[in-house]
């Protein structure tokens, strides 16, 4: 079975962008639906770490329950400028320019999309971001049948410890043959 075609017009913009920018590994389209998913089902103060083009916050906004508010953080603030200008007229999104650390201010996060590598090798970071009962979504994953699993031919120590670590309950899911993410609710 193949996945909705129809993509909302704020994505598709990002989209757009990502093609202009040269980005090629902007948030897939079956990962987007995950998150406009989980984003209906939340309140409160959803977040993205690791802005890019806008992807990730713009499949947040099409799902988000009224009254949400999508925060979203790029280091580089040129890329920061421009994705500010694409969500000018989305009232429940706010990109800032900074790392992780700039959105501290804005937890507890019932939501957060975590599209940055360095913060994906700490838990602690994420953790300490999350309300309880808060979604944490890490993707860019590549499967694994193995336990423990095991990537290029090592364990998979990010994978590992995401999926084992006692303030999350935590699943990986997979997006397609060659993707997954993790999803984890902080306890």
């Amino acid at each position: 079975m193949s996945a909705p075609t129809v993509i909302p017009e704020i994505v598709a913009a990002a989209l757009d962008l990502s093609r202009q920018r040269g980005f090629i590994t902007s948030t897939r389209n079956e990962t987007g639906r995950l998150l406009a998913t989980l984003a209906a089902s939340r309140t409160g103060t959803l977040g993205e770490l690791g802005t890019g083009c806008g992807v990730g916050s713009a499949w947040l906004s099409t799902g988000a329950a009224k009254g949400a508010r999508i925060v979203s953080a790029e280091l580089d603030p040129a890329l920061a400028e421009v994705v500010q200008k694409l969500f000018a007229n989305v009232d429940n999104v706010e990109v800032t320019s900074g790392d992780w650390s700039t959105l501290e201010k804005y937890a507890p996060f019932s939501l957060l999309f975590v599209d940055v590598r360095d913060v994906k090798r700490s838990v602690d970071i994420v953790a300490d971001l999350m309300e309880p009962g808060g979604i944490a979504v890490l993707d860019d994953f590549t499967p694994s049948e193995f336990w423990p699993p095991i990537f290029e031919g090592r364990v998979d120590t990010i994978r590992e410890e995401w999926l084992t670590d006692e303030r999350f309950t935590a699943a990986e899911m997979l997006i397609d043959a060659g993707t997954s993410v993790i999803i984890a609710t902080r306890r």
